[in-house]
């Protein structure tokens, strides 16, 4: 119990710190795509310094290059709602991500939702109108992050089949190399470079994202899907405090409510 709360703390603390440099790095200038591609790069590297045995199976195949086409798309536009938005703003819709996982894990993993589920996503999509308002219509950032949400959301239930599949190490390296190579066909006639002053933030940014998905493979491992979601959306308060203390965004009382909104949505979920 105790190796599984870790797990959880760890994934909540390492994806709102992994977020902030995701945005240091496209306000500095940096393309979401080379960030992306070398993010995948560096997690390459360490899957193979922590993998101590490889497992293969004739099923995994289909099921990582899934995996490794949502990740890449997921994380890509998730920087590319960074690059144009606030990180306390965007954090808050991560509490779709339970809800993208009902529906997927009805579908694939045949995991049937309750009441208390239906009530959640109905919480859930009360505390976006609470935290857009009228401009939930018009938001560039809203739309890049609700389609990173689609396809981390569907991830996970691939993730998690992958894991099934193999084990926690090796579903992580496999996650690594896919991303990499799906992230590499988003990069194809862009120069791959970064600049010398952003390098230490693009390394912090593979630690916390080794961190954040090592993290998650190990809570995958040992629980349901939507539940583990819905913890993880725990986040979201520490991203809405990071972006209103290191980016100087504002309003942190109405996005505090609205994230109070849908991490409750998100309780319901993890309660059906």
């Amino acid at each position: 119990m105790f190796y599984l709360l870790f797990g959880v703390v760890s994934r909540i603390f390492s994806n709102s710190f992994l977020n902030v440099f995701q945005k240091l790095l496209t306000d500095s200038g940096e393309k979401a795509s080379v960030i992306n591609f070398y993010t995948y790069l560096g997690l390459t590297v360490i899957g193979l310094l922590i993998l101590p045995c490889l497992v293969l199976n004739p099923m995994l195949l289909t099921n990582v290059a899934i995996m490794g086409v949502l990740g890449a798309l997921g994380n890509y536009f998730i920087i590319k709602a960074l690059s144009v938005g606030d990180l306390s703003e965007l954090a808050p819709i991560n509490c779709y991500k339970p809800v993208i996982a009902v529906i997927m894990g009805i579908l694939v993993l045949k995991e049937m939702p309750k009441l208390f589920a239906i009530v959640g996503i109905l919480f859930i999509i009360t505390g976006t109108f609470v935290l857009f308002g009228k401009k939930i219509n018009h938001s560039q950032a809203l739309f890049y992050r609700f389609l990173a949400l689609l396809f981390s959301g569907t991830e996970a239930v691939f993730i998690k089949k992958v894991i099934l599949l193999s084990n926690i190490e090796s579903a992580f390296l496999f996650w690594a190399i896919s991303g990499l190579l799906f992230s590499l066909l988003i990069t194809i006639n862009k120069p791959l470079k970064i600049s010398k002053v952003n390098i230490k933030y693009q390394i912090l940014l593979i630690l916390f994202a080794a961190l954040m998905q090592y993290s998650t493979n190990y809570v995958f491992a040992k629980m349901n899907v939507a539940y583990a979601l819905a913890l993880f959306q725990m986040s979201v308060v520490v991203s809405v405090f990071l972006g209103v203390n290191i980016f100087k965004e504002k309003h942190l009382f109405r996005k505090l409510i609205s994230s109070a909104i849908m991490i409750f949505g998100a309780v319901l979920i993890i309660l059906n």
